[in-house]
């Protein structure tokens, strides 16, 4: 009897589809190999139903399950039994008569492994299968737990490859078909997570959840593990005796030490390489040799990358039973501090990018092992918390943000008699704010500046003022210790020779001068800080300057100076190993930035998509809400729906709650008080409140708030224009271009309204002239359309043709709909023969150009002749 077609099948058709080539090809004789719960039975039996194969064969298919038999005569006898012999003390023979006469069969033998693996066996049944093979008519399908193929048959090529876990779209399918869709995406993507995308993992999980739902079944793994899923009597419903058969199997035990590397790559799920693998001096015994067997046995596979892995569920299962020892973890902790060390002392150099790589591929694993070393008992806790606190400061440079890891070094300090180490800590604690709040800020400088009177070493005590004086930049009224502590954190550098601290100081500076609109001198700073990084030739250093250096070009309104220097920035970035890290994002998010202020907002939305997107692989927080203000202020332009903006501003200020950061607060508010005016909603207090607490501190977004209340067509009734004033007398003190030729142009709608139409003329045309150099799109056109219609009331219809026809495309360019219909109106509104009047004075235009052209043309002509009959 042959066994029922599986019900969920997802995932598999491309393998399905090279066994079937396989058969219309001939009669194949096919190995389905891989680790237990890949869906190797299942693929058989859907081939074994598929309707070629049931055309093909017919009632010539069977079907053999080899794990309820320990030998080949056991096997033999089994076959006879499907084929209904008669029992017997050998059918090997009769079996083989049997086939060799039948029409043409198809044989598939399931879980091979148990039979063949044993060494005592594996000669016999290897003589069995390559006498099978040797019958013409018979196809042959065999699936194996592991990755190696039984010898002596010559099976048929191209090989397929074992069975890897199913793509996501494909478990996600497989997971509602059993658990339908009442539950969210992002709970069913947390559950898949757990299974690796192991068909037999996914089908015993969303069982479960069918029964309790996601949020219990992920509470319950916290605690349960595999043994959530091994309440079954055989290994098609028991992921943990899938597991154990592998463990038990003889290409295991044959090597005894390829559990203990199979325990230690539990705790690794970013696996091993071979140079890890040989550098890291592990106590065990022909490693490559362990590798190998798990290998073969399907327990660890390499990715793309060439890593040694372990699935999530095989993970799990030997961290409950069989967590690595101490012995196996020292190794490798030891050479991750090397490597740390090599990070921290090539950081920016041309030179630092293969450890950038190496420590990247290691990311989840360094977490992991470095956990195991801030145990309060552990002989070399200071040196792993040094270690923590470097790899911290890696992952925020990757942009990653700051790593949990950091809040175990808290309850381990008091304890340790270490004043250096304390303020090394305290450094990385204050520059890891953005990620991890701080609740006691004064109190912590008050610890670190007590632990100084302890030692001497200017660059940590430098290192420890310009953290703090970061720390300050984005904390209301923090400007002026904010200065104080990078003056300090300078002199300290200067007088100890310490250009990276001095780089530091020297940028921290141009962000504060930013912060507070002095944007020449933020400038000054940050090329100051640029001469330096050449000097010690460290290209991140460099390239940071240059960041904030663009920060201050583009609120001058240098828009082309930026995306040239922002170009030489990432250029930077790539010869240091560092293109994507927090620098980068912030160099494309400042790209992004320019575009918007061009209002080119297409282009500035994609950009921050595609760095929301990375964000949020990296689980940086804090730049993934100031990524979504940034969407949503773009889309506020582009006219998107509300509840869609809204979405973003409510997701970013959920996150802002958390970060207690005062800067991007203030952003969410002028974000949302951006949208309300948009909406209609005229009241101007969270704007005022933005005001309030930006005065002095956050200079760019009091540029944001002016300009706001300094725009009329916000407003309704008698708006004051003195806020106009008051944005115009701001971006003259700063040099703001963008916001000097948009104040002039608020003002030119001021007294258009007022019906003095020679000044709004003057303060159009001087707004036109700045936009037009700074190629801002958006604000052209609404000059140029403002210019046409007062040339429309002065009867000039000429003129305000050429004037709306021009502003047209500049509106479609800066995704505004609602002004190109309102051009389109205007437009319509001309009678046809002006229109023909502007038709043939461009044609008399034309021609009276080309006529000039032949007269020189021909004068030209007429002095070469001259000069060749001389």
């Amino acid at each position: 009897m042959l066994p029922a077609e599986p019900r969920i099948f997802h995932g598999r058709d491309s393998e399905l589809a090279a066994i079937l080539k396989l058969f219309h090809d001939g009669t194949p004789r096919i190995t389905i190999l891989g680790a237990g719960g890949m869906g190797k039975t299942s693929l058989a039996r859907i081939a074994l139903h598929h309707e070629e194969i049931t055309i093909k064969y017919q009632d010539n298919r069977f079907f053999i399950a080899c794990d309820i038999v320990s030998t080949k005569v056991e096997l033999a006898g089994l076959i006879g039994a499907h084929l209904g012999m008669k029992p017997g003390k050998d059918l090997t023979q009769a079996v083989l008569w049997y086939f060799s006469d039948a029409p043409p069969s198809l044989l598939i033998l399931d879980n091979l492994e148990t039979l063949w693996e044993p060494a005592e066996s594996r000669r016999d049944i290897e003589e069995f299968l390559s006498l099978l093979t040797g019958i013409t008519t018979l196809a042959l399908l065999v699936t194996m737990r592991g990755a190696e193929r039984p010898g002596k048959v010559r099976w048929t090529q191209p090989f397929l490859l074992p069975l890897q876990p199913l793509a996501q779209e494909a478990a996600r399918q497989m997971f509602l078909d059993i658990a339908d869709d009442k539950q969210s995406m992002e709970e069913i993507d947390k559950v898949l997570h757990l299974t690796d995308n192991m068909p037999l993992s996914i089908s015993l999980l969303a069982h479960l959840v069918d029964i309790e739902g996601c949020t219990k079944i992920l509470s319950r793994w916290e605690t349960e593990k595999t043994s959530l899923i091994s309440d079954g009597y055989d290994k098609r419903s028991n992921l943990e005796l899938s597991i154990s058969l592998s463990l038990s199997s003889p290409r295991m035990t044959s090597m005894p030490h390829s559990q203990d590397l199979l325990a230690l790559l539990s705790i690794l799920p970013d696996g091993l390489s071979d140079v890890e693998l040989m550098q890291s001096k592990f106590p065990v015994k022909d490693i490559l040799g362990c590798k190998v067997a798990l290998l073969r046995t399907a327990l660890a596979y390499t990715d793309d990358q060439k890593h040694l892995r372990v699935l999530v569920p095989v993970r799990e299962y030997m961290g409950r039973l069989f967590p690595p020892t101490k012995q196996m973890i020292t190794p490798l902790l030891t050479h991750f501090h090397e490597l740390l060390e090599l990070y921290r002392t090539a950081f920016g150099k041309e030179s630092g990018g293969s450890t950038i790589n190496r420590i990247t591929s290691n990311y989840k694993n360094i977490q992991n092992v470095l956990q195991y070393g801030l145990q309060s008992e552990h002989p070399e806790l200071v040196n792993n918390i040094y270690c923590t606190c470097d790899f911290n400061h890696f992952s925020r440079r990757i942009g990653h943000g700051g790593i949990p890891l950091l809040n175990h070094i808290t309850p381990l300090l008091p304890s340790l008699d270490d004043h250096r180490l304390k303020v090394y800590f305290i450094v990385e604690r204050f520059n890891s704010f953005k990620h991890n709040p701080i609740s006691e800020p004064e109190l912590l400088i008050a610890q670190a500046l007590d632990h100084l009177k302890h030692f001497d070493d200017p660059e940590i005590e430098s290192r420890l003022h310009n953290s703090i004086g970061f720390y300050y930049c984005e904390h209301n009224h923090g400007m002026s210790k904010a200065n104080e502590h990078c003056q300090i954190a300078l002199l300290l550098a200067q007088a100890n020779g310490d250009y990276k601290s001095q780089c530091e100081a020297l940028e921290i500076l141009a962000f504060v001068k930013w912060l507070c609109g002095n944007y020449t001198a933020g400038q000054a700073y940050a090329q100051e800080g640029q001469k330096l990084a050449k000097i010690s030739g460290d290209f991140h250093r460099e390239a940071r300057g240059l960041h904030f250096e663009i920060m201050c070009l583009k609120a001058l309104g240098h828009y082309r100076h930026c995306i040239s220097l922002s170009m030489r920035a990432r250029t930077l970035l790539y010869q240091c190993g560092m293109s994507h890290g927090d620098v980068n994002y912030a160099l494309v998010s400042l790209q992004a930035a320019v575009h918007k202020s061009k209002s080119e907002y297409a282009e500035a939305r994609n950009i921050q998509n595609q760095i929301l997107q990375e964000l949020l692989a990296a689980h940086d927080i804090y730049n993934q809400a100031l990524a979504l203000l940034n969407i949503a202020g773009i889309e506020i332009f582009m006219g998107v729906s509300k509840n869609l903006i809204q979405e973003k501003i409510d997701a970013s200020q959920a996150i802002v709650k958390v970060m207690e950061n005062a800067r991007l607060i203030a952003v969410c508010n002028i974000t949302q008080a951006n949208l309300n005016l948009r909406e209609g909603d005229t009241s101007s207090v969270l704007l005022h409140k933005c005001l309030n607490s930006g005065w002095g501190n956050f200079s760019v977004e009091v540029s944001h708030c002016l300009e706001l209340l300094g725009d009329h067509s916000h407003w309704e009734g008698s708006h004051p224009s003195s806020w106009t004033i008051v944005f115009l007398a701001h971006s003259l003190k700063r040099k703001q271009k963008p916001g000097i030729h948009k104040a002039l142009q608020f003002l030119g709608d001021v007294f258009l309204r007022n019906n003095d139409k020679i000044t709004a003329i003057s303060l159009f045309t001087l707004a036109l002239e700045g936009f037009t150099q700074m190629d801002v799109h958006q604000s052209r056109a609404e000059c140029m359309m403002r210019l046409g219609d007062i040339s429309k009331e002065n009867s000039d219809l000429l003129g305000a043709l050429e004037l709306w026809e021009t502003a047209r495309p500049l509106f479609e360019y800066s995704s505004q709909i609602k002004q190109v219909q309102d051009i389109d109106e205007r437009l319509s509104g001309i009678s046809e023969a002006v229109r023909q009047q502007h038709r043939i004075n461009l044609t008399q235009l034309a021609e009276l150009t080309m006529g000039k052209v032949e007269e020189v043309a021909e004068s030209s002509l007429e002095d070469k002749l001259g000069e060749v009959s001389l």
